[in-house]
């Protein structure tokens, strides 16, 4: 049975904070807020973590995952980002985008698709916080269900449906239901994969 947090949305507790980066380690799944709505979450080293995290999705390999990072240094540790490109992720991070860059070539397959990979740097303090604490990236995807058309914005409702599929569900109130804005970086022009919670006025481009 999952446990269930209820942290402070701007000011979470480390205490709580802390036992969530513990239980991601050890090998947990979890779902937890961001800054667009709730997220799956787990190490991105841990393959076990990343089936399950597919399975409560119900998508499979083609499907991209998202490496939630601190910060734009820990994106270059997986992503080659071009001095443009740095610029751009420069103006509108932490925030609700997630970009598709090239991939290092010591990424693992699992994170990568088609040697590209998706990255975000989350905008809410209670993802920030277990990100910190954590001190690496998490593997992560939407909390929409394959059945649902909207993703999960209230935690009461995600422990009950998915208490013996997580390990841990934080609450910190809901955080929305519209889904992040996807951006492709990888070609000449940035193209819109998703038009999502994130503006698209920074990027001079037009919605799909």
């Amino acid at each position: 049975m999952a446990q269930y947090f209820a942290v402070h949305p701007t000011h979470p507790q480390q205490r709580l904070i802390r036992q969530a980066a513990d239980i991601v380690r050890r090998g947990g799944l979890i779902a937890y807020p961001t800054d667009s709505c709730y997220a799956l979450g787990c190490d991105r080293a841990n393959a076990p973590g990343a089936e399950r995290l597919r399975r409560v999705r119900g998508i499979d390999e083609r499907h991209y995952l998202t490496l939630m990072c601190r910060d734009l240094s820990e994106i270059a540790r997986y992503a080659t980002v071009g001095d443009a490109q740095f610029k751009l992720l420069k103006s509108v991070t932490p925030g609700s985008y997630t970009f598709i860059l090239r991939a290092r070539r010591e990424v693992p397959r699992r994170v990568t698709r088609k040697k590209t990979i998706g990255v975000r740097v989350p905008g809410h303090p209670v993802a920030q916080a277990l990100l910190a604490e954590f001190d690496a990236p998490m593997l992560s995807a939407t909390l929409l269900l394959p059945q649902d058309a909207l993703p999960l914005s209230d935690a009461q409702e995600i422990r009950a449906r998915l208490e013996h599929q997580v390990d841990l569900v934080i609450d910190a109130g809901s955080c929305g239901t519209e889904p992040s804005t996807v951006i492709d970086l990888t070609g000449e022009a940035p193209s819109v994969l998703r038009k999502g919670k994130g503006s698209l006025a920074p990027f001079a481009v037009e919605s799909v």
